[in-house]
This record gives C-alpha cells, structure tokens and sequence, in this order.
C-alpha cells in the first residue's frame, strides 16, 4: 500500500521494519542492478523520536533543525505532530511555512543574515531571530523596523534572541568559533546596545556543538545562559526565552537520556520559573537513525604481493563524499557496512567466512579524496552486492550533489499506519 502526498509516496509497513528485505527487493530485483544507491527513510523512526523527546524533556519544545535533513515528508510529519522549526535562511522558512507552520512556530537562527532575508521574514512575520553582533542588530533595526514594537504577551510576538558561545569540549562540529558572543564580555555590551536602539531581546539562545559527546556541556551552558539573564534583568530588559541549540546525537542506541536528565537538572535549577520558556534546535537526533543508505559495489581492485595473494582490496561504490557521505570529509565514521550479498539473506545469517581482507571503500567520483572508510577488515565482497550504511539520516543526502555527473541516490519513505493517519491529517 502506498499513500500518495503531494507527488511523495510514502509505502506501508506491518511488524518491525524490515530494511533489509527492502534492499534486497528494490535492488536485487533489477537486472544488472540501477545506477543510484537507495536512501531509505523511516517516518515512523522519526515519530518515535518525537514521542521520546517530549517524554523525557516535556519542557523543552523542540524546533526542528530544516538544514539537517530538509526532506519535505520529515518536514511535513514533524509539522503535524506540533514540532517548531529552526530554520537559516528564507527558503527554509518557506519550505516550514507550505505545511501550514504558523510564523510563531519558526526561530530563523541564523546570527549572519542576508538582508533580503531579513525583508522575507518581515513580509512572512516571522519575528523571532538571532543575533550575536552589533552590526546585525543595526541591520535588523534598519530592514525589519517593526522588531523595536514591544510584545511581551504573546510568544508569536517575540523578537530577538542573543546567541552566546559556548562549546562542547568532545562534538564533531564546534560552531564557536563562527557564531556566539563572549557570555561575560560581549553580551552585556550587545545588550546594552539592543536596549539604546530600541529593540526588543526575549531570550538567550546557544549551540553546544554538532554530534555533542560531552552532555555535560548542556548543564554548564545553561548555566552561562543564566548569568545573561540575570544582567538583562540589572538593566531593564525583560528575557522570556532560553533556546539550548542543538547537538543532540540520533544514532541508533544512543541514550537520550544522559542528555535529558542533565538538561532537566539544569533547568530546575537555573531556570525553576515555568514562565520561561524553552526550546532546543534537535536536527541530527530526529533524523539519524531514521535513513539508511544501500550502496551497490560495482568495481574494485586487488592488491597481491609477489606470491598472488590478495593483501588489499579497494571497493567503488555508487556514491561518495559528493552525494550522501559529504560529511565523512568532516571527520565523521560511518562506521562498518553491512554486506548485502546477492548469494545469501544477509552476512548474520551464515557464518562469516574467516578470510577477512583489509579493505577500504571508495566513491564514485574521479576525485583522489574520495574515500569513506579506510583500514577494515571484510570478506571479499563480490561485484553487485550491496553495503548498507545505517544512521544516514542527518547531513546526508541534503548536502548531496551531482559532482562528475553522478545520480544522486533514490530516496523512498516507508511508515506504518499511526504515522501515516498522522500524515494525512
């Protein structure tokens, strides 16, 4: 069974999800195999998330990050289910807005705006925005006058939020170093300066770093957070917003939480007043396990010694750092495929044979950097089989182009019924 949703078809499913019969079907099926690896999107992993989210943080409102995985169905579900949207620049706003997202329900987070993005979020009413210095705030009080008018009651009225900086010792990405104002030195300054415009601050907002693995970090932000607050309030500026950013991991078997409990700890002690309100920018962690990539191996090459024997083999496969693995020329590990052999179910149900070879993964590109996993060790995988990469939902495929000419991969959405009665309204 398939739903049809504005030109997107989203499939069916009973039980658990089975990714890999999927695979095996939409791959296997064709003769000679098809040039585009597969990208597979469980919308009912996304639901989960929701649910987990608002079970073990109920206070903190999440506001989807669009940049992450800015596939229309995600965007579409996430809507639905009451979700804000963290978006950067204006085609991320209307791409929130066409679901029928109220303008209360955006945070444009982006502290360096273009100013005729600026124009489009007054023209949309989008109103509340960041900002970490005085230059943007001369710029938003000159394109987006409208922001001096004072509306306390009302959180679709609020305005902006100043971004402090403060970084997670261990996170894959540390946005520190491009956005994020000095809590102690400069942002009793930008205050000051906000308040001489006439302009309104609501909040504090910070971004503790992509793929944080220091929770810890949310607890003393936090903190910092509160000390900014507590000097808006010396001067006579009213705050009503605390925004903790982003950073949360999604990956499959992550323990949410270890990042919950801290933030709720931190949060009763540092921000107990329940007016306050608090909202997250989560991307990564709705999105991550939700996708898995299926990559077909259609060359390779063996390395022998002088006696013949193999001793390394390099596999090309069809996508690479210019399609669904960009970010794996950021540092991130994508970790161990998992052979979808054409002569068997899968590689856990037969022995793996013990010959493992050292191995590494290539894209399909003419570029020499393009390469995703380097130094493992695998069974010698034959042409046509299929390697699925899982937890490739997050700074994927949105960040994929057509570099050398190459497709990029076919993406299909499954989900079962709770999640598409949600989808259909």
């Amino acid at each position: 069974m398939k739903l049809q949703l504005e030109n997107s078809e989203i499939s069916l499913f009973e039980g658990p999800f089975d990714a890999e019969r999927i695979f095996r079907e939409k791959l296997y099926e064709l003769d000679g195999g098809q040039d585009e690896a597969l990208f597979v999107c469980n919308l009912t992993d996304v639901a989960h998330k929701f649910v987990n989210w608002c079970t073990k943080m109920p206070r903190v409102r999440p506001f989807y990050a669009v940049k992450c995985n800015d596939d229309d169905n995600v965007i579409r579900l996430l809507a639905r289910l009451g979700a804000g949207f963290d978006c950067a620049s204006r085609a991320e706003i209307n791409a929130v807005l066409k679901h029928g997202v109220t303008p209360d329900r955006i945070i444009f987070a982006n502290p360096a705006k273009p100013a005729s993005h600026i124009r489009h979020a007054a023209a949309t009413n989008t109103r509340l925005m960041t900002f970490d210095s005085t230059v943007e705030l001369e710029k938003i009080r000159q394109i987006y006058p409208d922001a001096q008018k004072s509306f306390r009651d009302s959180f679709s009225s609020s305005r902006l939020v100043l971004r402090i900086r403060y970084d997670a010792k261990k996170a894959l990405c540390k946005l520190g170093e491009k956005f994020g104002c000095d809590p102690k030195v400069e942002a009793p300054r930008l205050l000051l300066h906000a308040k001489n415009l006439g302009l309104s601050v609501v909040g504090v907002s910070f971004h503790v770093g992509s793929t944080c693995m220091d929770p810890p970090a949310y607890g003393k932000a936090i903190a910092a957070a509160r000390d900014v607050f507590n000097y808006a309030d010396t001067i006579g500026t009213q705050m009503t917003l605390l925004d903790i950013g982003g950073g949360f991991p999604g990956n499959s078997g992550t323990d949410f939480g270890v990042f919950a409990d801290i933030v709720n700890v931190a949060l009763e002690e540092y921000f107990p007043d329940p007016s306050i309100r608090v909202i997250a920018e989560p991307g990564a962690y709705f999105v991550a396990s939700a996708c898995t990539i299926g990559v077909t191996v259609h060359s390779k090459t063996e390395i022998l010694d002088e006696d013949g024997t193999i001793q390394q083999v390099k596999y090309y496969i069809n996508d690479g750092i210019y399609g669904c693995f960009c970010d794996v020329a950021y540092g991130r590990d994508v970790g161990i495929p998992k052979i979808l052999s054409q002569r068997q179910t899968s590689t856990e149900d037969s022995e793996i044979p013990e010959n493992l070879l050292k191995c590494s993964i290539w894209g399909e590109s003419c570029d020499g950097i393009d390469k995703i996993c380097n130094n493992l060790l695998l069974p010698n995988i034959n042409l046509g089989d299929i390697l699925l990469f899982p937890n490739m939902g997050a700074y994927s495929i949105v960040l994929a182009c057509n570099f050398n000419g190459f497709p990029i991969a076919n993406v299909l959405h499954y989900a079962d019924h709770e999640t598409l009665k949600i989808l259909n309204g």
